[in-house]
């Protein structure tokens, strides 16, 4: 019995870790570090914690990566919910933070976003933003299709 206890904690441990066979030579094929990758920011989400109605303020990095070419505006268009367009005016504060403004509003009511929502944005660039709203549930709403629903 006790050789067995024995075997079961001397075998096995740390054999091919850390020794270097194997790996690490020749090139490489993992990806870049992140700092030497572009930054793209195609996605991002907010969860609305405060008044849905109000205005909403955009992450910083995607800020950031529009820097220089801030638009007056952007387009959002509800995904799975037609070709329809809401032109929602943005707001700079002067310190580098950006806020869905007026225009919003619509939106939001149009597509039940309310308290502890989860709002994903997909930038699809030319301004537009296409938005998928997740209830307090986290499953996504549902809103409009030009198929019938088989039951």
């Amino acid at each position: 019995m006790a050789s067995t206890s024995r075997t079961r904690t001397g075998r096995g441990r740390g054999r091919g870790r850390g020794r270097g066979r194997g790996r690490g030579s020749g090139s490489s094929s993992l990806p870049p570090p992140p700092s030497t990758l572009p930054l793209i920011i195609e996605e991002f989400f907010i969860v609305v914690y405060e008044d849905p109605l109000v205005k909403k303020e955009l992450p910083k990095k995607f800020v950031d990566y529009l820097d220089g070419k801030e638009p007056a505006k952007v387009y959002l268009r509800a995904a799975d919910c037609g070709p329809r367009l809401w032109t929602v005016e943005l707001l700079f504060d002067g310190q580098g933070r950006m806020y869905l403004d007026k225009g919003w509003e619509k939106f939001a009511i149009a597509h039940g976003v309310d308290f502890g929502c989860f709002v994903h944005f997909k930038y699809e660039g030319d301004d537009v933003l296409t938005v998928k709203v997740f209830d307090g549930t986290m499953c996504g709403r549902y809103y409009y299709s030009t198929t019938k629903i088989r039951r």
